[in-house]
């Protein structure tokens, strides 16, 4: 609104968008400072937390709504798929959406009547294609939008975090297709998601976006894991509380701690070193457990794991405490940070399984082969032979 042909004056005193303090405007910056170029036939992942601004900026780009100030430049036509549903008319026909659909993104009765099958095939809804939209279950609603929005033809395909209603089967196929027209047809695609699987299997670079602000650009590797190691605590949590685990609780994780062979707590490891995990369980009963533990890289990929019982070493215990150690010779992986997560059996059954952390670990490189020379950069597990040569 412009008052007397003056600049709107709301504009000075926005707060930022910070959803956990009580701001003193009634004005806030759902997005601000955002600078940003996508090239063409980018992928670009946008992830952040809830309430970051990534969907405001999606209707941004897809011209849902204006920017306060600033401009939005565009090449092409732009699809988009932000909620469940939209661009449908609710009264009309799933066939009938396709057209409007089509319509609205400036195709030709006849090139949308070309992709017609294709669309409805890919969609999995042909039985109730001639049902009025109203009728669809959410899915299904996500399953045609999804179809329409990626047949059409466009040059930027905007994609919102609809696809986590669809089922496993879908995403999978959403995914593909994704993958299809950014590599096959060159064309640009925006994908938000909380997925992190889905973000990096797709994208090549992406963003995180933090209270409105842009926070971090780069390659989609380094900017997962930024992100997840800024939103894991990095202290470990006290197990003994009541945190979000499940199983059926007769014996728990209540401590984990790592430490060197001289019982130092460490937070750092070396690799080559001898390392041991430490953990308490606490149980309601005398009974036999199957102790197991994983590394994952931050932004989610396991990278090794053991359990007792792989080594058949199914431990019996007693009721109350009790403290089982493992100790790792040589330790051999070489990522710079390592998740440490663990899951407890009990006589066959889910126990205990901790939806978080037990720690958070740095690995920094040493001398592995005992030779002087640093492992190439970007390994991530190390291995150690034995050399032999025959003339």
């Amino acid at each position: 609104m412009n008052i007397q042909g003056k600049e709107d004056p709301y504009l000075k005193i926005g707060d930022t968008n910070v959803r956990s303090i009580r701001g003193n405007s009634e004005y806030v910056w759902a997005l601000r400072d955002i600078n940003l170029e996508v090239e063409e036939g980018d992928v670009l992942g946008i992830i952040g937390k809830n309430g970051a601004g990534k969907s405001t900026l999606l209707k941004l780009l897809s011209k849902v709504t204006s920017p306060t100030t600033g401009t939005i430049k565009a090449k092409g036509r732009i699809a988009s798929l932000l909620e469940v549903g939209t661009g449908f008319h609710p009264e009309m026909t799933g066939r009938e959406n396709i057209y409007l659909n089509g319509a609205i993104l400036g195709m030709t009765k006849a090139e949308i009547s070309r992709k017609l099958d294709e669309i409805v095939d890919f969609s999995g809804v042909e039985r109730y294609v001639d049902t009025p939209v109203k009728r669809y279950s959410s899915g299904m609603m996500v399953r045609l939008g999804f179809a329409v929005a990626a047949h059409l033809d466009p040059e930027i395909l905007v994609v919102d975090e609809v696809l986590a209603v669809g089922d496993a089967e879908f995403q999978k196929k959403a995914i593909g297709k994704m993958q299809d027209v950014s590599k096959g047809g060159g064309r640009t695609v925006l994908f938000v998601s909380h997925n992190m699987a889905s973000v990096k299997s797709l994208c090549k670079n992406g963003i995180i976006l933090k209270n409105g602000l842009i926070h971090t650009v780069g390659d989609i590797e380094s900017v997962i894991n930024e992100y997840i190691i800024e939103n894991e605590n990095n202290v470990s949590p006290d197990l003994n509380n009541d945190i979000n685990r499940k199983g059926n609780g007769i014996a728990k994780i209540t401590d984990f701690y790592v430490t060197n062979l001289n019982d130092e707590k460490i937070a750092l490891i070396y690799t080559g070193s001898d390392v041991k995990f430490n953990f308490k369980i606490k149980s309601t009963k005398k009974c036999t457990i199957d102790l197991g533990f994983s590394f994952f890289t931050p932004s989610g990929t396991m990278m090794s794991n053991l359990y007792t019982s792989y080594q058949n070493n199914n431990f019996n215990i007693k009721k109350g405490e009790t403290k089982i150690t493992c100790i790792v010779k040589d330790f051999s992986i070489c990522y710079p940070k390592i998740i440490i997560r663990a899951m407890l059996y009990v006589n066959g059954e889910l126990s205990d399984w901790p939806q978080t952390h037990l720690d958070l670990i740095d690995v920094e490189q040493s001398d592995f082969f005992g030779t002087g020379k640093l492992p190439t950069p970007g390994i991530q597990y190390l291995l150690r032979g034995e050399w032999s040569l025959k003339n």
